[in-house]
């Protein structure tokens, strides 16, 4: 995840992504993936879209807009069932901001937005993770929430 700290964001709007942003939110979604060094195909770009606007699909889109209506930041995220708690708590799967649009809390906006639509759900929580040398992203984490002490594993099939 991409972002950056907190400063005037008067001129920056969030939303939900809608079906007009397709145009706009693929190339940031590849600048995401290229972030991470993952190859992204055509056919990852349709299925990711395709559930986001999937009512049955659990995966939900934020995009930031600025203020001359141009798509400059993207978040993803869901539900995430927490069977020790008895509920879910939300989980934020990606969240990138235009690198030309950095600086300005496009980030930090975009997480509040996530903060506020948890308590609305009444989510107790928001997890994410983030590539440990992910040093500019990790200043906004460290600004808006706490580091856990959780070590991620990864099961390949």
């Amino acid at each position: 995840m991409t972002a950056t700290g907190s400063s005037n964001t008067t001129d920056i709007r969030v939303r939900p992504v809608s079906t007009e942003d397709a145009a706009a939110w693929r190339p940031l979604y590849r600048g995401y993936a290229t972030f991470y060094k993952r190859e992204i195909t055509d056919a990852i770009l349709d299925q990711t879209w395709a559930w986001l606007h999937d009512p049955a699909h659990p995966l939900e889109g934020l995009v930031a807009v600025g203020a001359s209506g141009e798509l400059i930041g993207l978040a993803h995220y869901r539900p995430q069932p927490k069977p020790l708690q008895g509920n879910d708590a939300g989980f934020l799967d990606d969240l990138f901001v235009d690198p030309l649009k950095r600086g300005r809390g496009v980030g930090h906006k975009l997480i509040q937005q996530i903060a506020e639509i948890a308590r609305e759900r009444g989510w107790p929580s928001v997890r994410w993770i983030t590539a440990t040398d992910n040093t500019t992203a990790r200043r906004l984490y460290d600004d808006v929430a706490v580091a856990t002490h959780w070590v991620t594993y990864e099961l390949k099939s």
